[in-house]
């Protein structure tokens, strides 16, 4: 117990510190090669914050852990949303950038609501897989085209700065994300050690501690760029983490196996999963802006999500 106790502070130092690294290098490689920070949010930095996931859902399909690997992914993209977005909303409102805004959000509820067409019969196939993992391709395609966009026109932001003036940034930005990732997978596994001593049901123990767990990052990198004013980077970075949640991870995991859903999953957790996405993108959209109490709504869901799951279930 107390190995376990120390490698959890252990693990949430290597996050703080990783997550601070992290957004500073992603902000300073924005700022100098001229790349808006929402697109280095949506890509770059949602590749990494994600990659706890992504581990720990693959490695859950492979030792046959279905159930792992799905409440993994659907828990990630709530908590991405309800308790992570949630709560940098309530602590301080964000400006949307209203074209960017709509069609990441559009990806990311597609592929919500493809996984709940596909899942409908109760198992997502290699078939199923490769329709997720498309609208993934079409996500990156998009992102890709984006980047184009910003620099048509404008060949001085290709020279703005050398990459030889770039690699103390993408060295930060590297170690910072390895700490990131090896501080939540650190934190994970005590946190599943600490649950099954407790004899918490597997599929709870996803939902709930290791989609909290694998979500760190985004919140800890959610919380830093708030901090430090880039909030954009953190918009930016869950409409990818949440779109990577779904078309990547169980995309690709269902290509080891199939992936076996629960009733329970059908019916509760799926529904909040898309019943918050649809919440965010509505305030989104609606205001130009999501103010504090759309942010105490959205945490409010989350939590009203959290208790069910451990009344009902």
């Amino acid at each position: 117990m107390l190995v376990t106790v120390v490698l959890l502070l252990v693990s949430l130092l290597m996050i703080t510190k990783g997550a601070d690294w992290f957004v500073e290098s992603a902000v300073s490689i924005s700022e100098k090669s001229g790349i808006p920070k929402i697109i280095i949010g949506a890509t770059i930095v949602s590749f990494a914050t994600t990659a706890p996931e992504f581990t720990v859902s693959a490695m859950a399909a492979y030792l046959d852990h279905v159930e792992m690997t799905v409440g993994n992914a659907v828990g990630s993209a709530i908590c991405n949303i309800g308790l992570v977005l949630g709560a940098i909303i309530l602590i301080k409102a964000i400006p949307v950038e209203l074209h960017g805004f709509t069609r990441k959000g559009g990806f990311m509820l597609t592929s919500a609501l493809l996984l709940i067409a596909v899942a409908y019969d109760g198992v997502v196939s290699s078939f199923d897989g490769i329709l997720l993992l498309l609208v993934f391709v079409g996500f990156m395609y998009y992102n890709f085209r984006l980047q184009r966009a910003v620099f048509d026109g404008n060949e001085e932001l290709r020279e703005k700065v050398p990459l030889s003036q770039l690699r103390k940034d993408i060295a930060l930005f590297i170690v910072g994300a390895l700490l990131v990732v090896v501080g939540s997978r650190i934190l994970v596994d005590a946190g599943i050690t600490i649950a099954e001593w407790l004899g918490i049901p597997e599929m709870i123990i996803a939902l709930t501690l290791v989609a909290l767990g694998t979500s760190l990052p985004e919140l800890i990198t959610a919380v830093s760029s708030t901090l430090k004013g880039h909030q954009d980077i953190s918009i930016g970075n869950i409409l990818g983490a949440n779109t990577m949640d779904i078309a990547l991870i169980l995309g690709a995991s269902s290509q080891i196996r199939p992936l076996t859903i629960l009733s329970q999953s059908l019916n509760y957790d799926f529904p909040f999963m898309l019943l918050i996405m649809v919440l965010l993108v509505i305030f989104g959209i609606t205001g130009r802006k999501l103010e504090r109490w759309e942010g105490g709504v959205i945490l409010g869901v989350y939590l009203a999500y959290i208790i069910g799951l451990f009344t009902l279930f």
